[in-house]
């Protein structure tokens, strides 16, 4: 029996003769963009994201995706179902069917639209260039990425560290802009990690994303590959093979998590993608090779169906940067520089592409790469500081002229039904809430580091090596929450809450 059969049959007797479906999710904010997390398996993820964005889902697929296939809809949903074309894993099938359930539980219905329609609405980009759909009116995301590491960055707030700076540019239709969303993945499979999608209500799968790990992989559109793809080639959907490399724990089981996981995972599909795409890559700079922190890959349809590059290749882009847009550089050496590149590149050469700084690095993106009002987000991450600010475009103005969202990643990936003293002993730090003076003790395990974190991202103090018992003077520290990280030397985090009081 075809496996999309199959699975559906098991997950419709599941959800009509069990008890009916928690929701395993909490609303962090219910307004564009909306920002939810969800927790347990995949179903029930998607059940929740289908429960609590329900109504923005609808607004999207009927606004956006149901015009795109217009004619062709039917026929693409028979291609995904029978499986040859695009290769759908069955953990995504069934959080797309926990996504359909959970809009039904939520008041969403509308006949004929399941589980495919929400497949079709995360893998239109693969669909619109099998040569069956070309006479499809689609249109992908632009963007542009700048990362900066080591020397590039090295004497300035975050010396040394990694950092990207993203631009989203893409369709200012309405249900675009008024129904994005960041949604918060805690998985309950011991093979999978926490991570986080931005992007639009209805995505199951990564355009721009991040994990606990701090690997971030960022999706353009490559436009001058000319190629397209074939049916029957069992070609894997590039936000499907993107969320496999953030969300497995070590999806190469090398030990680390870095590029070399993106790398991997877009191995894996032998017979290259349906389109041209670009992968921007991100890790922590704490590898000792440039190329496991930062790497672009550059995919198509013909050989060479994929190509990777690093600091190693002649961009003429200097120092520890790398930059992408829309062309292929390395593929073909095709050094296809546009208008945008040469902007970035001429701005870094300014400072011989060293001193970037978090507010250099923006403004050299918005003012050098961003495709003016159809700028729909432009984000920046600093893996190492767990930090991550997202402007969104607000319908009048775009996401480059307004101001940028901060989000606490070690906060946002704490678990939400487990209190702080299961996750680290009260006894670590104490009192809880304090004020001018906070005791440190640990004697439980060897530590790397430990890391004060306030809600505005800002690291306040760091205890590195071993120390078993440290006291913080914290009265100068602003009142408010802080999140406790405690790197342990076998690498693993744990993290906790601790409240400042005025």
């Amino acid at each position: 029996m075809n496996k999309f059969i199959l699975l559906l049959l098991l997950i419709t007797l599941f959800t009509f003769t069990g008890k009916s479906q928690p929701v395993n999710g909490e609303v962090l904010q219910n307004s564009n963009p909306y920002v939810i997390k969800v927790w347990g398996n995949h179903y029930e993820r998607g059940y929740a994201t289908g429960y609590l964005l329900a109504q923005p889902i609808y607004d999207i697929y009927t606004g956006y995706i149901l015009p795109l296939f217009g004619s062709n809809l039917a026929l693409a949903k028979t291609m995904l179902q029978e499986g040859s074309t695009l290769q759908i894993e069955a953990n995504m099938i069934s959080e797309a069917q926990g996504v359909i359930d959970g809009m039904t539980a939520a008041g969403i219905t509308a006949t004929g639209f399941d589980y495919l329609d929400l497949l079709l609405g995360n893998t239109f980009l693969d669909v619109q260039n099998i040569n069956t759909f070309l006479n499809m009116p689609g249109s992908s995301p632009g963007c542009s990425s700048l990362i900066s590491w080591g020397d590039a960055t090295s004497g300035t707030s975050i010396d040394g560290k990694s950092m990207i700076t993203r631009n989203l540019d893409w369709s200012t239709n309405a249900p675009i802009i008024n129904n994005q969303a960041i949604v918060i993945h805690l998985p309950s499979e011991s093979d999978e990690q926490p991570w986080l999608m931005i992007g639009f209500a209805g995505q199951i799968g990564v355009l721009s994303g991040v994990n606990q790990s701090g690997l971030g992989l960022f999706q353009h559109s490559m436009s001058d590959s000319y190629s397209t793809g074939s049916l029957g080639l069992h070609y894997q959907p590039i936000w499907f093979c993107l969320r496999n490399a953030l969300e497995k724990a070590d999806y190469n089981g090398d030990g680390f998590c870095n590029t070399l996981d993106m790398r991997s995972s877009v191995l894996s599909s032998i017979n290259g993608y349906a389109d041209g795409f670009i992968i921007s890559a991100i890790a922590k700079n704490t590898f000792g090779n440039d190329s496991l922190t930062a790497m672009i890959a550059e995919l198509a349809p013909a050989q060479p169906t994929m190509i990777f590059r690093d600091n190693t290749f002649p961009d003429s882009i200097p120092g520890d940067n790398l930059y992408a847009a829309n062309y292929e550089i390395k593929r073909l050496n095709h050094m296809h520089f546009c208008s945008r590149y040469d902007a970035v590149k001429n701005a870094l050469n300014s400072t011989s592409g060293n001193g970037i700084d978090k507010a250099d690095s923006w403004e050299i993106m918005a003012d050098s790469s961003s495709a003016g009002f159809n700028n729909v987000q432009m984000m920046q991450y600093i893996p190492e500081d767990d930090a991550l600010w997202v402007s969104f475009h607000s319908g009048d103005s775009p996401a480059s002229e307004n101001t940028p969202v901060f989000y606490n990643l070690a906060e946002l990936f704490m678990p939400t039904n487990v209190s702080s003293s299961s996750i680290i002993p009260s006894s670590f730090f104490y009192p809880n809430p304090g004020n001018a003076t906070l005791h440190f003790n640990c004697t439980d395990f060897e530590l790397q580091k430990v890391r004060f974190i306030s809600s505005d991202g800002i690291c306040c103090f760091t205890i590195e090596g071993s120390s078993i018992y440290k006291e913080i003077n914290t009265e100068c520290w602003n009142s408010g929450l802080y999140i406790v990280e405690i790197t342990k030397k076998d690498g693993s985090t744990l993290i906790s809450k601790w409240i400042k009081l005025p």
